[in-house]
């Protein structure tokens, strides 16, 4: 017997329609649901184990999205034709759900918890990461599971001045904002996204608009959660509490620990000084005492640490390193500091450093993009690294992590409308993080900007970033520009915002509490753009505007079109021609065949090279036009003529025939021409008997008058 589905429906107000059904797939899960708009279909389940284990104080989380190939009918690329690790495209949209998801669960509910999110089918019209997190929301509301805040995420767009929820991407493609949104009924909870520079206002709109549209999803998961039948919520252990010992380590490490808070200091001597604090809090207890609770002490200290910090900022408007809320730290920065690279720099603000590096490459380089619901190419991209040695820390490594994926996604949306549409490049920035502490994105950001100008690429506009942060009691709130790492884990808000000196490009935004207002919002955006046009000066003291070429030692890149039809002579049997020319001329040559054109992108170092490159194409390509005079060397003597070459086009080669060399009748073509002669012959078209190109060197001198015959 088939199960009983049950469905809801969302209408999208404009002809489109989401629908949430259960009860039919994986119902061995705690909770699964499938999300379907026009064709794509996502599964989505979720899964906690009944017990947690004592010695983790956190909640071990996975939320896990794949795309299958399946769904699209298509074949997985490479030589195993099965799904492996995951893409960046789905480690960003796992990114986009966790990011949400996880500040919503009970503090102290630490069982190992699983969110799963498949597309199972793909229509070419909807984007899938657009429902991602409405499926993982309602697979938990049909659940077990404690999760009471119900969520949903939706892509916002303008397009012609109008806001539109999860366009196609083909619609995306007109758009001049690409967002996310992820909320609940009450507070935004994360923001990611790429603008066309923006104003402030502008975003807050938008944000705005994508909320109301929440509000119904989640109106509509409340709604298939009644009808399926609400589960009783599962009883779990919560977290060790002793009111004593919190008091007893409160009152030791309070007002200690705000006396270091308020003097203000840098990162190791902050660190160093409150290890002091919480040595002596733990001699106040016995190794008998240490031994039952010493997890508890820890915790409530952290909790005191927490607490006093945020107090100073509320109270005195103090932070860490002694800064007010609105101060920037020092910056310094540096172009050109790799010699051999394509284009450098190095940018510092307080502990945070990053060094970028740009190489410049042709269409062959592009970033080849092939999952399943998405295919193309990337002509700009970003790579960000960040080594344990920036934090000093020694850690394993184990590749390139979630973080490092997302940050550098969100540096590459940052810069990439700025760099201009007739770019001839691939450009590849990479980003190595030195030291960090506080938002190394943004720094990367603001050394990929100056890399770039260093590298000679002529951006639209220098863009620079701020991380915003939160404090707040619930009625006294602080915000912070330019937070420190600890300022970020102590906050309320994260909030990164780039753009130009006219507009914003980029932002990503994560809430830690419920109930952000949009005052605050508005505020942290104005505080931001402040701070942005303040770093932004800084940049261009540096390096004003774009170097007007590439370095001597980076590769110039020139591009021409020809004929398709003349491909295949560039190309030559087996590609002899085009391999010749390369080895000859230390040259990279790409052709791409683009609406019935070659498109030639010539990269070298040396402009010898890539002028007798052009020359060659100019060669191949070169036709005479019927009627007009073009100066020839003869480089082959027949008897019946002469084998000539176009000096504007060498290897372009035309017989002269020994008919056309003089009015006069020519027994021996020696007579008239030798090998090496350069004159001029009249292109006279394509002989219509022999369908051969003919030229004359005697239609350019007068024809001599006829003698009269003797009677």
């Amino acid at each position: 017997m088939i199960p009983q589905l049950f469905v809801e429906k969302i209408d999208l107000g404009d002809g489109r329609s989401i629908t949430i059904e259960t009860g039919r797939l994986a119902k061995q899960a705690d909770g699964s649901v499938v999300v379907r708009m026009g064709d794509t279909m996502i599964l989505a389940t979720a899964v906690s184990a009944r017990s947690a284990n004592p010695a983790v104080d956190f909640l071990p989380l996975t939320v896990d999205y794949r795309e299958k190939f399946a769904a699209a009918g298509r074949f997985p690329g490479g030589f195993f034709k099965r799904e492996a690790r995951p893409s960046d495209s789905e480690v960003l949209t796992m990114r986009l759900v966790d990011r949400v998801l996880r500040p919503l669960f009970p503090d102290d509910y630490h069982a190992e918890t699983q969110v799963m999110i498949q597309l199972m089918s793909h229509d070419e019209e909807v984007m899938p990461d657009a429902l991602a997190g409405l499926a993982a929301s309602a697979a938990l509301a049909v659940s077990d599971i404690p999760f009471y805040n119900l969520i949903s995420e939706v892509r916002v767009a303008r397009i012609d001045g109008k806001f539109v929820i999860n366009p196609s991407r083909a619609d995306l493609e007109k758009s001049d904002i690409d967002m996310m949104i992820g909320a609940s009924l009450d507070s935004v909870a994360m923001v990611e996204g790429e603008m066309k520079e923006i104003s402030e206002a502008e975003m807050v709109e938008a944000i705005k608009f994508a909320h109301e549209a929440i509000k119904v999803q989640i109106q509509a998961q409340l709604r298939l959660q009644a009808a399926f039948g609400k589960k009783e919520i599962r009883t779990y252990e919560g977290e060790k509490e002793n009111e004593e010992i919190y008091k007893k380590v409160k009152a030791a490490a309070y007002d200690k620990i705000y006396d270091i808070a308020k003097v203000g200091s840098a990162k190791h001597e902050r660190g160093a000084a409150f290890a002091e604090v919480k040595e002596e809090v733990k001699a106040l207890f016995t190794e008998e005492e240490l031994a039952v609770d010493g997890d508890l002490v820890s915790k409530y200290f952290y909790k005191t640490n927490k607490e006093a910090v945020r107090n100073v900022v509320l109270e005195l408007g103090v932070r860490l390193d002694g800064r007010k809320t609105t101060d920037i730290r020092p910056i310094w920065c540096e172009v050109d500091y790799l010699p051999r690279v394509h284009g450098s720099s190095l940018f510092t603000r307080g502990e945070t450093q990053a060094l970028a590096t740009v190489t410049l490459g042709t269409s062959r380089e592009a970033n080849q993009i092939d999952s399943p619901s998405e295919q193309g190419e990337e002509k700009f991209y970003l790579h960000y690294n960040f080594p344990p040695f920036s934090t000093g820390e020694a850690k394993p490594l184990r590749g390139t992590s979630r973080r490092e994926v997302g940050h550098g996604n969100l540096a590459q949306r940052a810069l990439k409308n700025m760099i201009p549409a007739d770019c001839p490049y691939t450009i590849r920035v990479v980003s190595e993080v030195l030291e960090s502490n506080g938002s190394s994105s943004m720094a990367t950001v603001c050394a990929g900007t100056m890399a770039l100008m260093d590298a000679g690429v002529q951006m639209v506009k220098p863009v620079s970033g701020i991380a915003m942060g939160l404090i707040t009691d619930g009625e006294k709130f602080a915000v912070l520009s330019d937070i420190l790492g600890d300022e970020d884990h102590l906050g309320d808000m994260d909030f990164k915002v780039t753009g130009t000196a006219d507009g914003i490009t980029a932002c990503q935004m994560d809430i830690k509490i419920d109930g952000l207002r949009y005052d605050i919002m508005e505020q942290a955006l104005g505080q931001a753009r402040e701070g942005r046009l303040h770093i932004l000066g800084k940049l261009t003291e540096t390096i004003a505007a774009p170097r007007a070429d590439v370095k001597a030692h980076a590769p110039k890149i020139i591009t021409r079109t020809i004929p398709g039809n003349f491909i295949g002579a560039l190309i030559g049997p087996g590609g002899k021609v085009i391999q010749e020319l390369q080895k000859a001329t230390g040259t990279t040559i790409v052709i791409n065949e683009v609406d019935e054109q070659g498109v030639i992108e010539i990269l070298g170092t040396d402009p010898a090279g890539i002028e007798a490159v052009l020359a060659k194409i100019a060669s191949i390509t070169f036709k005479p036009q019927l009627g007009e005079a073009y100066e020839v060397k003869v480089i082959k003597m027949l008897d019946f003529g002469a084998v000539v070459e176009y000096t504007a086009a060498p290897g372009n080669e035309v017989l002269l025939h020994v008919s056309e060399l003089a009015w006069e009748r020519t027994e021996n073509v020696a007579d008239v021409v030798k090998m090496g002669d350069v004159f001029e012959v009249k292109y006279l078209g394509v002989d219509p008997k022999t369908k051969k190109e003919k030229v004359s060197k005697k239609a350019l001198v007068p024809r001599p008058p006829r003698e009269d015959k003797k009677e």
